[in-house]
């Protein structure tokens, strides 16, 4: 019988050398500024802000966008559009601040201090959190905007995976709509009145004209843009993967 190997016999001493570098440099990580609403500085942040029109309908549907450590608002707005410093469609409502330490900034290939080496080299990487944000944003401003497959979402989703943050390479715009759903923080009373009152007026005034018809319109409007994002991500990945 062959002598039973120790998978320790396999690892490249190089590799955890560099792991361990890798582990060293995020235990490093500088602190970060406060959020800054007065001055839109949000560091570390996914930020979010209600559509016109869409978000009067769908008050949960919304505007996402990334910031830099320094605090500074980067989105995906429209085709080939990168715009830096504010939200396009408003200010920040709801924002959350992600942890540096669930990011996996590799120098090399034997630097990832996730389980998803190959799959996050293939995908992508950066070797801070700017960087990240930078090589995000030069591939999505040679890119074509779509509601509906290519939009705000998917570049955040598209941010997270280049940091293979918390460990997963499969954040895509249901999550990221999630996770800002969930864990967001409201900037203040204002914020949460400017994005429930249109869509509380037009419910009203859609009640008053029509009756409670239009509360079955509204509830078959939610469940379909429900239903189409969770197919389009889920059953018809290839239409979205077809935009990268």
């Amino acid at each position: 019988m062959l002598p039973r190997r120790s998978p320790m016999m396999d690892v490249n001493p190089r590799y955890v050398v560099e792991r361990d570098n890798a582990l060293q440099i995020k235990n490093d990580l500088g602190p970060l500024d406060g959020s800054d609403p007065s001055k839109e500085k949000f560091p570390c942040c996914l930020v979010w802000t209600p559509l016109p029109v869409v978000s009067w309908l769908a008050p949960f549907v919304g505007h996402v966008a990334i910031c830099r450590e320094d605090g500074t608002i980067v989105e995906f707005s429209g085709a080939n559009l990168i715009y830096v410093g504010t939200l396009s469609y408003g200010d920040v409502a709801r924002y959350y601040q992600l942890d540096r330490q669930q990011c996996c900034f590799p120098r090399t290939i034997g630097g990832h201090t996730c389980n998803k080496s190959y799959q996050h080299s293939e995908f992508g990487t950066g070797v801070s959190w700017d960087d990240a944000v930078h090589l995000s944003a030069r591939n999505f401003e040679h890119r074509s905007f779509n509601l509906f497959t290519c939009n705000s979402h998917s570049f955040a989703a598209h941010f997270l995976n280049r940091l293979s943050y918390g460990g997963s390479m499969d954040w895509n715009m249901v999550n990221v709509w999630a996770l800002m759903l969930s864990k967001g923080h409201w900037v203040d009373g204002s914020a949460i009145l400017r994005s429930f009152v249109p869509f509380i007026v037009m419910l009203c005034y859609g009640v008053l004209m029509l009756g409670w018809p239009f509360v079955v319109i509204m509830l078959s409007f939610f469940l379909l843009i429900a239903g189409w994002y969770l197919l389009i991500t889920y059953c018809f990945k290839n239409l979205v993967d077809d935009e990268d």
